[in-house]
């Protein structure tokens, strides 16, 4: 199987690289089962100063990233995985996402992120040479090396080998359209804290039923947005109206206390 290729063209190449040795991402390149590159894109700046920023057209504050050296690294990356896709990283891009991060990696295709600086990019290399703009939320950075960043490590995680155990990415928060359930360890009790009986009991089904009904509460609580998103269940169905039935007697309960 061809490995994917994570390609990123930025100004700070030591950011990038404190991702590509350390954790998870860096065993997967010392297992060969991703493989990466980090561009310079001030390698390709065609002027004696190095310089890749000048002024806006039009004027306004700050600088602008010129469209050659930009486009010099895009074609130097393209050259060596030409069947990459080009992702700039802009706050105005589509919203990434865990049902992104699982396209991306079922692909199996090569990305190359462009990680922009100052007040953007020319608009020039945007419209011709990058196939998607995408953002990590509606608020602005300095760069998009932590946003780049962010997706990688989101989409290497998946990808088949990376995390050893398969069914840790299975489990994932918003995998299902759920929050993932609470996780326990030792010791058995903590801060007068005991760990739920059922998950010591070693009844599977138990524990399954346990969990589901874990990940359905943290939902609710914390995310109810995500019922709006994906209908529920039968085995979800049965979970809510459980606790609507008790909650049903509760609610007779404080009505006879409060009379």
């Amino acid at each position: 199987m061809d490995k994917i290729n994570f390609t990123v063209l930025t100004l700070f190449p030591e950011l990038i690289e404190s991702l590509l040795v350390n954790g998870m991402v860096g065993r997967a390149i010392k297992n060969n089962i991703i493989s990466t590159n980090v561009i310079n894109i001030r390698d390709f700046a065609f002027n004696r100063h190095n310089s890749v920023d000048d002024r806006p057209y039009g004027g306004g504050c700050g600088m602008v990233m010129q469209p050659e050296p930009l486009v010099a690294a895009i074609r130097n990356a393209k050259n060596s995985f030409p069947e990459s896709k080009v992702i700039l990283m802009s706050p105005q891009g589509t919203p990434f996402d865990q049902q992104r991060a699982c396209e991306l990696a079922s692909a199996m295709q090569g990305l190359i992120f462009v990680c922009g600086r100052y007040e953007g990019i020319d608009e020039r290399v945007i419209s011709e040479f990058v196939d998607e703009e995408m953002s990590i939320g509606d608020y602005v950075m300095t760069g998009g090396e932590l946003a780049a960043m962010v997706i990688m490590d989101s989409v290497i995680r998946l990808i088949p080998g990376v995390l050893g155990g398969e069914e840790s990415a299975e489990m994932d928060s918003f995998r299902n359209g759920r929050l993932e359930h609470a996780h326990y360890t030792r010791p058995p009790v903590f801060a007068g804290t005991s760990v739920p009986d059922v998950l010591l009991s070693g009844n599977h089904k138990k524990i399954e039923d346990w969990r589901r009904a874990s990940s359905l509460k943290r939902t609710f609580l914390k995310r109810p947005d995500l019922f709006e998103k994906d209908s529920c269940s039968n085995e979800e169905k049965q979970v809510l109206r459980q606790w609507h039935n008790e909650l049903k007697k509760w609610c007779q309960k404080l009505e006879i206390l409060v009379r």
